[in-house]
């Protein structure tokens, strides 16, 4: 039987599916990246962030996000020329609006009507990964350290996985030590409030506009001064935290946009590397979408000498979709029993099989 993993991250860019079986060892069947309808994309950027009328406007997204996964469930199919009677179970992480874990009273909120996407698709649904290890003392994040130990690990190499979307986030794999792992701060969520804000555009293609700036190295110092970077594991966080309110609030004006781009690409490279530096690691691997942009994978390698810093396809898995494949592997784990969490990652009081199903 085969699995359906979808995920669609903090980012934003769209809805990442791949169909794969994990007998005997995970493989990727097939993926596909889904784009989201403009007028949903834009209702979820206004739902990741206070205002009104939010349960109005979260009903209908609900349905209208379920329908837009379905849509991905098909088209995928259609381009393996599977039949939907073939897939044990979709394992879908939701869309993020709100991670709190922090809070006196933590919460994490991933929205998506999972009975309509069943019913959509006629296939079951796992879904619900984080809030049980909320529910345990947990973060509810990351998840995908324990996947990346299932699949990544080796016995005698010292490597660490790095996973740049829209937040970064690290999973130490090294001989003889439990696994460790915790989101570093913004990935590409800056990077790309940024575009937005000066060129609207969503994203830096290529890292062309970052080439054109310099790093500034007092806004660098003033913003790797923030208290995230320096808090111990495990930590997580959203763009809740880092986003574009957080960014101007160190911007001045004659800043030059291309040199601001420029900074926060170091700033995601250097938090990456200050949660790695004492690791003496070998390898770190990529993924997400970061791995697309040349200026931040040159950072890494520089701000890490003597580390070779190459993708995740260098293991086997494409970099664009390892964290889809992780949630189709979190819904084998459910129907297997495994558990899902690592509690030396999320702070949770035991490990816990994660998800909650939904049938068609």
């Amino acid at each position: 039987m085969y699995y359906i993993g979808i995920m669609s991250g903090t980012s934003l860019d769209g809805i990442d599916l791949v169909l794969a079986s994990f007998t005997p060892q995970p493989q990727i069947i097939s993926s596909l990246l889904h784009p989201f309808p403009t007028p949903l994309k834009r209702q979820l950027q206004q739902l990741c962030q206070p205002g009104d009328n939010e349960i109005e406007i979260l009903g209908p997204v609900e349905q209208q996000l379920a329908f837009s996964y379905a849509a991905g469930v098909k088209a995928l199919l259609a381009q393996a020329d599977i039949a939907a009677s073939a897939i044990a179970a979709i394992g879908c992480h939701g869309q993020t609006i709100r991670h709190r874990p922090d809070n006196r009273m933590p919460f994490t909120y991933q929205i998506g009507d999972m009975h309509k996407l069943a019913m959509l698709c006629q296939i079951p649904v796992i879904a619900d990964f984080r809030r049980k290890d909320i529910a345990y003392g947990g973060q509810g994040a990351p998840l995908v350290p324990a996947f990346h130990q299932a699949v990544f690990q080796q016995a005698d190499s010292r490597r660490a996985i790095v996973n740049i979307g829209g937040v970064a986030n690290v999973t130490l794999l090294l001989p003889n030590q439990p696994v460790s792992g915790f989101d570093t701060g913004p990935g590409n969520a800056l990077l790309d409030n940024w575009m937005m804000h000066c060129l609207a555009q969503p994203y830096d293609h290529n890292g062309e506009f970052c080439q054109q700036g310099a790093v500034l190295p007092a806004l660098l110092s003033v913003m790797l001064a923030d208290p995230y970077f320096h808090k111990a594991a495990p930590k997580s966080t959203g763009r809740e935290y880092f986003n574009l309110a957080w960014l101007q609030q160190f911007t001045p004006a004659h800043y030059q946009a291309a040199d601001v781009q420029r900074t926060l690409c170091r700033l995601t490279a250097h938090s990456i590397m200050a949660s790695l530096q004492h690791s003496k690691l070998q390898q770190v691997f990529v993924c997400g979408g970061g791995v697309h942009n040349p200026v931040l994978m040159q950072d890494l390698s520089d701000l890490m000498p003597g580390t070779a810093v190459n993708s995740t396809g260098q293991l086997g898995v494409a970099a664009d979709w390892v964290e889809a494949l992780a949630f189709a592997w979190l819904a084998w784990a459910y129907q297997h029993q495994v558990t899902g969490n690592l509690p030396e990652v999320t702070g949770a009081s035991k490990a816990c099989v994660l998800g909650v199903p939904f049938l068609p």
